[in-house]
C-alpha cells in the first residue's frame, strides 16, 4: 500500500489526527479503542525507526514524555482579564439596562455555560499550536505548551480553514465527571488527599512537572474566545462557529438572548439541568454579541464591560445525622465519618462526608440526632457546614471522639503538633496491615499488576499474606484456586517478580514509612545510594537534607529502629528487591564539566531533562535554573522559552544544542 515507511508515517499521523477530531472534538468515533491504538503503536514504532521525522504535531505527541517540565513565566498577547461575577439575578437584569443605555440601543447576548476549570490561552501560527499559556496575573502567564499538548480535544494542527496565520484563542482546560472520580478513586486507594472538586484537579494536572501524567489524567477543553488582528467576524457567535470548524472543541449549550427574559430562561434551565452535563459548571456568562459593540463599551482595568458571570449559588440541604463512623487507614490515622439520612444534592444522593479529625468534628458541637447542613457547591466532595440547634432533642447526647481503635480496641494516640488520631498497633490492626500491602503494590511504588484490594483481602483472610513480604513467597499453586484461576495466578506472580526490577527510589516509598511520600523519598535516595546507608543514617544526617524537616526525619529514624521493620526490609532484600542505585563512580567518569553552571531550556529528542540533568551532573556540573553571567552554556532543545534566548544574549551567554553536547562529552 505504502512505497515506503515514511509514507506510511504522514499517512498514519493524517488518519489518526482526523480520529482525534471525530472522537474528541464532534463526539462521533468512526473507529473502536482498540482499533485506534493498534495504528497509534505503529506509527510510534515507524517514528522510532525514523527519529529524523520528528513532529511536534504528532497524534504520538499526546501521550506525554518524562521530561521534567519548566515552566517559563511570559507575557499574554494580550491581558486575560477576569470577568465581573455576581449570584443576584437583580444585577444581571442592571448589566443589560446598563449596557444598552451606554449604547443606546437595543443589544443581543450570547448566553455560554461557565466552565469550572482552569483558564488557558493558545497561540497559533500558520494553523499549528506553538504555545499554551496559564492565565497567571493576567499580564503574564506560565507557559505549559508541553502538557497542554496531551490533552486530545486540544488540536495540535488546525482543520483547513480561512483562519489567520497567526492568533489566539481562550478557553477552559477541564476534568470530566467521569476522571474527576477515577482519580479520586484511585487516590483514596493511595491514603493520598482527595481533590476538592475538578477545578482544583485540572489546575493542578496542568502544572505537573511530569507530561506522562498529566496524559494519563485525560483533561479535557472547551474554547470560547478568539483574538487576534487578522480575524474576520461581526459577532462572538460567529467566530465561535468558526472555532469548531477549525477544529476547536466548542459548547453546544450557546444561545443567543434578546431580552432579559430570554437571559433569565437560560439561567434557569441550567441551573437545573448542569447536574446532568459531564462536567462540573458553575454559572452561565453573558457576552455582547456584536464586535462592534464590545469595542465602543471597552474595558475596565480588571475585566470587560461587555461580558458578566453569574454564579450558581451553592447548593445547601438539610438532614438527619445517624451516626459517625471512624475509619482506619494504612497509617494508622482515624476519621470520622458522617452517616445521614439519604438527601439529594447537586443532582447526586449524599447520605455520608467526611469530618475529618476531632477539632473539625468538634468545631460543630454535635449532638445525637442534630440536623445537619450538607453543601456541595464548588467543593464537589459533601461536607457538614452547620448544624440547626433549633431541631436538637432536649436530652440529646453530645458526640465524643472515640478514644480506642474501632478495628482493634487498641488505645488512640495523638501526636504533639498532629491533628489526627493513630491507631499505634501497626503489626495487629487488619486495616493497616491490608493498607499496607494495597500501598506497597500501588502504580506509584512497586507497580504490582492484577493485584487489587479485593485480592489483597482475600489472600490476607486465608492467612497468605501477613506483611507486604509475603508477596515474593507466593506461588501459582498458592492461588490457583481448585484450579480454574492459573492464568490469572500466572499474571499475579509474573507481576510480583517483574516488581524486583522496580528502581530503589519507588521501593523506599513502597516501604510506606509515615511522611514520606514520592518526592521523600526521591530526596533520601539521593542522599543515601543504598538501604543499609539509609537505615544506619543518624537523624541529623537526614535533616541535613533540604527538604527534609523534623517529622520526616524523626519518622524515618522510628521506623528503622523498629526491629520488625528491619526484619521486614530483610526479607525484601533477600526475595531480591533492589535496595541501591547503580551509579557511576567519580573515578570512572572525567570531570571535565567541573565548575561550569549550565541551563537547560526546551524540549529534547534523544534524552530527558532529567536525563541530561544527570549527566551533567556526573561530569560535575552543576544545573541552575535561570542564566546569569556565571552561567558557562545554555543546553538548548526545541522550543526554547524566548525570554531565556534573549536573556543569553543579552549576557554573551553561548547555546549549545543536543548534538553539540552529547559529541562534547564522546569527546571528554
Amino acid at each position: 500500500m505504502f512505497e515506503n515507511e515514511l509514507e506510511e508515517i504522514e499517512f498514519l499521523r493524517k488518519e489518526l489526527t482526523e480520529h482525534n477530531y471525530n472522537y474528541y472534538v464532534l463526539s462521533n468515533p468512526t473507529i473502536s479503542d482498540y482499533e485506534f491504538d493498534v495504528k497509534l503503536r505503529r506509527l510510534k514504532d515507524l517514528e522510532d525507526a525514523h527519529p529524523e521525522t520528528f513532529d511536534v504535531t504528532s497524534p504520538t505527541q499526546r501521550v506525554g514524555s518524562d521530561i521534567g517540565n519548566y515552566f517559563e513565566t511570559m507575557d499574554h498577547e494580550r491581558p486575560m482579564l477576569s470577568l465581573g461575577n455576581t449570584y443576584s439575578k437583580e444585577e444581571i437584569t442592571d448589566f443589560v439596562c446598563r449596557v444598552q443605555k451606554d449604547l443606546g440601543e437595543e443589544v443581543e447576548l450570547v448566553c455560554e455555560l461557565k466552565f469550572d476549570g482552569t483558564s488557558i490561552s493558545l497561540i497559533y501560527d500558520n494553523g499549528v499550536l506553538v504555545r499554551a499559556l496559564t492565565r497567571g496575573d493576567g499580564v503574564r502567564g506560565d507557559d505549559v505548551t508541553t502538557n497542554v499538548r496531551t490533552i486530545r480535544s486540544v488540536p495540535l494542527k488546525l482543520q483547513p480553514g480561512d483562519y489567520p496565520s497567526h492568533f489566539e484563542v481562550r478557553g477552559e482546560v477541564i476534568l470530566p465527571w467521569k476522571e474527576f472520580d477515577r482519580l479520586n478513586r484511585e487516590r483514596e486507594e493511595q491514603e493520598e488527599p482527595l481533590f476538592a472538586n475538578p477545578r482544583n484537579a485540572a489546575s493542578g494536572t496542568l502544572k505537573l512537572m511530569d507530561s506522562r501524567e498529566v496524559a494519563r489524567r485525560r483533561l479535557d477543553a472547551y474554547l470560547y474566545f478568539v483574538l487576534g488582528d487578522e480575524v474576520k467576524a461581526k459577532t462572538h457567535y460567529e467566530l465561535l462557529g468558526k472555532a469548531h470548524e477549525w477544529g476547536f472543541k466548542t459548547s453546544s449549550h450557546v444561545t443567543l438572548a434578546r431580552s432579559v427574559d430570554e437571559v433569565m430562561t437560560f439561567i434557569n434551565y441550567w441551573d437545573e439541568k448542569r447536574h446532568d452535563l459531564p462536567y462540573a459548571t458553575d454559572g452561565i456568562v453573558l457576552k455582547v454579541n456584536d464586535l462592534k459593540q464590545q469595542e465602543m463599551l471597552g474595558l475596565t482595568a480588571k475585566s470587560p464591560r461587555w461580558a458578566i458571570a453569574y454564579k450558581f449559588p451553592a447548593e445547601r440541604a438539610c438532614t438527619l445525622l445517624r451516626e459517625i463512623k471512624y475509619q482506619v487507614g494504612r497509617t494508622g490515622i482515624v476519621t470520622p465519618v458522617a452517616v445521614m439520612e439519604p438527601v439529594r444534592l447537586a443532582g447526586t444522593t449524599v447520605q455520608r462526608a467526611t469530618l475529618v479529625n476531632e477539632d473539625f468534628m468538634r468545631s460543630f458541637d454535635l449532638h445525637e440526632g442534630d440536623s445537619v447542613y450538607i453543601e456541595k457547591g464548588g467543593e464537589i466532595i459533601p461536607k457538614i457546614v452547620g448544624v440547626d440547634v433549633s431541631r436538637r432533642q432536649e436530652n440529646a447526647k453530645r458526640i465524643e471522639f472515640i478514644d480506642v481503635c474501632p478495628v482493634c480496641g487498641t488505645p488512640l494516640k495523638r501526636y504533639e503538633g498532629e491533628a489526627a488520631h493513630y491507631c499505634p498497633n501497626e503489626t495487629g490492626c487488619p486495616p493497616q496491615i491490608k493498607g499496607r500491602i494495597e500501598h506497597f503494590i500501588g502504580r506509584k511504588a512497586m507497580n504490582i499488576e492484577s493485584l487489587g484490594p479485593e485480592t489483597v483481602d482475600v489472600f490476607y483472610q486465608q492467612g497468605l499474606l501477613k506483611d507486604a513480604a509475603d508477596l515474593y513467597k507466593l506461588k501459582v499453586e498458592h492461588i490457583n484456586g481448585n484450579g480454574n484461576k492459573e492464568k490469572s495466578a500466572r499474571r499475579i506472580i509474573s507481576s510480583i517478580e517483574k516488581s524486583k526490577q522496580v528502581p530503589f527510589e519507588k521501593v523506599v516509598f513502597a516501604l510506606g514509612i509515615h511522611f514520606v511520600g514520592e518526592t521523600g523519598a526521591k530526596l533520601l535516595v539521593k542522599r543515601f545510594k543504598n538501604i543499609d546507608a539509609l537505615m544506619n543514617a543518624k537523624e541529623e544526617e537526614l535533616l541535613s537534607i533540604p527538604g527534609v524537616g523534623e517529622v520526616m526525619a524523626h519518622s524515618v529514624r522510628e521506623f528503622f529502629n523498629d526491629a520488625r521493620c528491619r526484619n521486614f526490609v530483610k526479607r525484601l532484600r533477600e526475595a531480591g528487591v533492589k535496595m541501591s542505585v547503580e551509579e557511576k563512580t567519580e573515578a570512572d567518569v572525567p570531570q571535565k564539566l567541573a565548575g561550569k553552571q549550565v541551563v537547560i531550556s526546551g524540549v529534547f529528542e534523544q534524552h530527558s531533562r532529567e536525563e541530561y540533568k544527570e549527566m551533567i551532573e556526573t561530569y560535575g556540573g552543576k544545573n541552575v535554573s535561570s542564566i546569569s553571567k556565571n552561567t558557562s552554556f545554555v543546553l538548548a532543545g526545541e522550543n526554547m522559552g524566548p525570554s531565556k534566548r534573549e536573556k543569553a544574549s543579552q549576557l554573551g551567554v553561548p547555546l549549545m544544542s543536543e548534538t553539540e553536547f552529547l559529541d562534547m562529552l564522546k569527546e571528554l
